[in-house]
């Protein structure tokens, strides 16, 4: 499609880094306050495939609660409560050196459609220039080694140095969760 003398393309036909103009025009990067009783710091960076951060990447979150509800109508779960204020969704611009982070609640533990039981994680969303579509990932928890052995999802990774890239670890205060796009270190990243 050509456009019109004097219409440039449209965001959705170039590749280019619009989120900083576009989707960022707002701080969603607390899903609760610092001060929250059961706050927790997530932070990381996002790298390209040769190493070098993404300074222009956005990435989102989507998680359930701390009781393992999604604020979403199709979580209809009355025995589990919501959080009035807590949305589950999350979204941080990179900044200069590639970093992102999030203040949220530990997720709980979800149900999968069989009865089973998924361990706590969140989703994860990533948008940078270059890419066509957004990639996805999860990010799950290192104090919860055995609800992560038993994850179907996550079991479902055999080669190990994959698999290790979901799990965030502790650095500081804070749970550190890199993303490597492309590359040696790549995350692993789940088909759509």
């Amino acid at each position: 499609m050509t456009p019109e003398p004097g219409i440039g393309p449209t965001p959705s036909q170039t590749v280019g880094p619009f989120f900083h103009d576009a989707l960022l025009d707002g701080d969603r990067s607390e899903l609760v306050s610092p001060d929250h009783p059961e706050a927790v710091r997530i932070e990381g960076t996002v790298y390209d495939g040769a190493g070098e951060p993404v300074s222009d990447a956005m990435v989102e979150i989507w998680q359930a609660n701390g009781a393992g509800r999604y604020n979403d109508h199709a979580d209809n779960r009355e025995d589990l409560p919501l959080d009035e204020g807590f949305s589950g969704f999350g979204r941080s611009g990179t900044d200069a050196g590639g970093r992102f982070s999030f203040v949220t609640v530990m997720p709980g533990p979800v149900p999968l459609p069989d009865g089973g039981m998924q361990a706590p994680h969140i989703m994860v969303s990533v948008f940078a220039r270059g890419l066509l579509k957004r990639v996805v990932t999860r990010i799950y928890f290192p104090d919860e080694e055995e609800a992560n052995a038993a994850d179907p999802v996550l079991s479902s990774i055999e080669d190990p140095k994959p698999r290790e890239t979901l799990i965030a670890r502790v650095e500081g205060d804070a749970l550190r969760f890199d993303i490597h796009l492309q590359g040696e270190n790549q995350t692993a990243f789940f088909e759509l």
